[in-house]
């Protein structure tokens, strides 16, 4: 990434003092998938550049749904390493979500990081970043901002409100024209909304947002460190896998918006193909009933996330990755997971409709196959296992996808140019009016 801005410090005659960027979000590292993975890069890479970057968010409990090793649910907690000052908020987390309950574990945090976020004022940021989900902590970040006269940034990786009533969660229409309501008029007084895919941007035009505060900033992924290995994966020794066996591994959280449940009906399917075998990695409030579904098959293994430094090692024990995703939830949400899946090299099979941006990214480059189709699935898969010549240009071309379009230095250079330009129209006005 380039230096356009001083590090923290005295400024040299013709530079500027570095800009100083307040990011408010649900989740952080050390969260291993997800959005608090690309929050921390985000503002570890702003830090690297030059920025003065604090973060307010929660202790560490996702995908598991429980407070990380050596964090507390209920205290305040400042962390400061090199590079980024991580102040971290209570937060309710239910060991079993639900539609009510998620709300309220929502609303915990929005309410217990009011204090810490209005503890920034004398620190006086230049600009306010809020990540989406969740929703409630967005009138804390514009009150914020335009009591700072900040820039006001609203970062979506989910349009949560929508996926809420499409996969069932929330349910009603007057509550649901009330949320969307809210959630449009809200998201119309920020300076700049960003999302990670070309659909989204264009649902956020849906919701009246002005196309001049649209940006684009899609997940990344470290090429450096994602990246096709030469020799067999540590993994396929440690989970006693032949090396002649095709491996389908499917490695992220494994909640509602996944649609997971079509995996366990796929190795059941395939239970009879001796050299194809899935690796399921990951948690989430679905995992047990998947573990029910066919963690009892001999074709079938179980882990838990693996620690940050084996994912390399994770990624390439795959032959086939595998990315099921519920029809509802389409171009609502757009799986973080993929980014490492095309830097790994590796085959992809998404489930995916013409005309989502999932499909954009992964028809070119992978195989696609309907949402839900189970028989689909499960003859792409069976089609790939048995054509290794297939298997390695399509994961030829999603690494070439990866290092051209998705690299973390890439998509955080054009973060960084979106700042200057924040800071050369000069005034900070905010827009909550």
């Amino acid at each position: 990434m380039k230096r356009a801005l001083v590090r923290p410090g005295a400024a040299t005659a013709d530079q500027q003092p570095s800009m100083k960027v307040l990011i408010y979000g649900l989740n952080y590292a050390p969260e291993l998938t997800g959005i608090g993975k690309y929050s921390a890069e985000m503002a570890e890479s702003l830090a690297e550049a030059g920025y003065a970057v604090r973060v307010v968010c929660a202790p560490p409990y996702y995908p598991e749904w429980r407070i990380g090793t050596g964090h507390s649910a209920w205290r305040y907690r400042t962390e400061q390493n090199t590079t980024v000052r991580v102040q971290r908020a209570p937060v309710w987390v239910p060991r079993r979500p639900s539609g009510l309950k998620r709300i309220l574990h929502l609303a915990s945090f929005a309410i217990a990081s009011l204090p810490t976020v209005f503890g920034q004022v004398r620190w006086r940021p230049d600009i306010v970043i809020a990540v989406a989900p969740s929703l409630m902590n967005i009138p804390t970040a514009l009150i914020f901002g335009k009591l700072v006269k900040a820039r006001t940034w609203l970062h979506i990786q989910d349009y949560e409100v929508d996926a809420a009533f499409e996969l069932g969660m929330l349910k009603g229409r007057r509550l649901r024209r009330f949320a969307l309501s809210a959630e449009s008029w809200l998201m119309r007084r920020f300076d700049v909304i960003s999302t990670i895919s070309a659909k989204m941007i264009e649902h956020g035009r849906s919701k009246g947002v002005d196309s001049t505060r649209l940006f684009a900033l899609p997940n990344w992924v470290d090429v450096n460190v994602i990246f096709p290995l030469k020799r067999p994966s540590v993994y396929r020794e440690a989970l006693n896998i032949p090396g002649d066996s095709i491996v389908v591994l499917y490695s992220g959280n494994m909640g509602a918006k996944q649609g997971i449940e079509v995996l366990a009906q796929a190795a059941a399917a395939l239970a009879h193909r001796r050299d194809i075998h899935f690796v399921l990695c990951g948690d989430g409030p679905c995992k047990e009933s998947l573990v029910q579904q066919c963690g009892h098959l001999a074709n079938c293994t179980f882990l838990s996330l693996q620690p940050v430094e084996n994912l390399n090692d994770l990624l390439n024990v795959a032959d086939i990755h595998v990315l099921p995703q519920r029809a509802d939830a389409a171009d609502l949400v757009m799986p973080s997971k993929l980014t490492g899946m095309l830097a790994s090299g590796r085959s992809i099979i998404a489930m995916a409709r013409a005309g989502t941006e999932l499909f954009d990214v992964v028809s070119p480059r992978g195989v696609t196959v309907p949402p839900e189709d189970v028989g689909a699935l499960t003859a792409a898969i069976e089609s790939l296992a048995d054509d290794r010549s297939q298997r390695t240009r399509l994961g030829a071309a999603a690494r070439v996808y990866a290092e051209t379009e998705l690299s973390r230095r890439a998509v955080m250079e054009r973060l960084d140019e979106k700042f200057q330009m924040l800071r050369d129209r000069g005034d900070r006005r905010s827009v909550l009016t």
